[in-house]
């Protein structure tokens, strides 16, 4: 007696279950970010946490559906370029970068692992990207580029203080950018009636003889535009002014937190939120050289009062009412 013979139809099904058993026991490739800082965990948890934030917006969870590889120079930057291979060395599906520096590290360990830079002051003028538009490399990301701050800056020293006439500003002429925001702060002092004193600050040991050039000018308050120099000595920057007793607006928010005037800039942790969007798109597929350099959309105003107190100032009710923040 012959065997029945088994139905093709049941063989087939049974072949698919299998397939689809074997591809369910298939692990999910877990993607792996690098985080390249300069600095140390503590002194940009507020970034840290607002690039966490953008990732949990879109779906992303550390630990559950990627993998976040953090590298922390600790204020060391001859670290970085060791740290920079050794997130290329693990093969990480991106690495991002919170400043500049961690950027051209980043660009000198790989010419292949898409870079999102969380910030940058002259993406083009630091040689990261051929164009805004169309970065063309592995590069992308945001730029706090903003020249014409300068000139709203100088306006806020103008309201605290309406009868200055005098500041002086901090420079670094080799930082990219300067010259834009240079001309801008110039064409809104020659509208405010106020007279610049440029002060090059481009080592630590320019940073004293800025301040005593700036006392024998007679500058009244002074403005300091930002510079890896400038923001690396920031805590020398806010003591001399304090000890000069001159009101001081500054380009980011570290300066005020570590006890200077005021600020007003760009939203750093908002930028460091939308890195994250960069990171989403890469990973879905996105090259870097096709996603524009996105520019700041988000601004902040800052104040401390305990460095108002300090020098004698009071701030007007309606500037202080303008502040995003309040130092008390």
């Amino acid at each position: 007696m012959k065997r029945a013979a088994v139905p093709s139809i049941l063989v087939v099904v049974v072949l698919l279950a299998l397939g689809v058993t074997a591809e369910a026991q298939q692990p999910t490739k877990v993607p792996r970010i690098g985080f390249l800082s300069g600095l140390s965990p503590s002194s940009i948890s507020a970034r840290v946490g607002a690039f966490r934030q953008g990732l949990r917006e879109l779906g992303y969870v550390e630990g559950k559906n990627i993998v976040i590889e953090w590298r922390y120079a600790e204020e060391k930057p001859d670290r970085l370029p060791a740290l920079a291979a050794e997130l290329v060395h693990l093969k990480v599906d991106v690495i991002v970068t919170s400043a500049p520096p961690n950027t051209r590290a980043a660009k000198q360990a790989t010419v292949t692992i898409p870079v999102v830079m969380a910030f940058d002051d002259d993406p083009v003028g630091n040689g990261f990207v051929a164009s805004l538009a169309r970065p063309g490399g592995n590069i992308t990301g945001l730029s706090n580029l903003s020249p014409e701050l300068s000139g709203k800056q100088l306006e806020l020293l103008k309201e605290i203080v309406p009868r200055l006439s005098r500041v002086a500003a901090l420079e670094m002429s080799t930082r990219p950018g300067n010259a834009q925001a240079l001309k801008e702060m110039e064409l809104a002092a020659k509208a405010l009636g106020v007279k610049l004193q440029l002060l090059d600050v481009l080592s630590p040991k320019d940073i004293e003889a800025a301040f005593r050039t700036a006392a024998k000018g007679r500058a009244e308050a002074v403005l300091a535009l930002g510079g890896p120099v400038l923001i690396s000595q920031r805590k020398q920057v806010v003591e001399l002014a304090a000890k000069s007793r001159l009101p001081a607006i500054y380009a980011r928010p570290e300066f005020v937190e570590d006890g200077g005037l005021m600020t007003y800039g760009p939203s750093i942790t908002d930028l460091f939120r939308r890195a994250a969007t960069y990171v989403d798109k890469i990973l879905k597929g996105a090259k870097p050289a096709d996603l524009p350099v996105e520019q700041p959309t988000k601004f902040e105003f800052m104040i401390n009062l305990k460095a108002a107190k300090q020098i004698g100032l009071t701030i007007p009710p309606n500037v202080l009412v303008r502040a995003d923040r309040v130092i008390k």
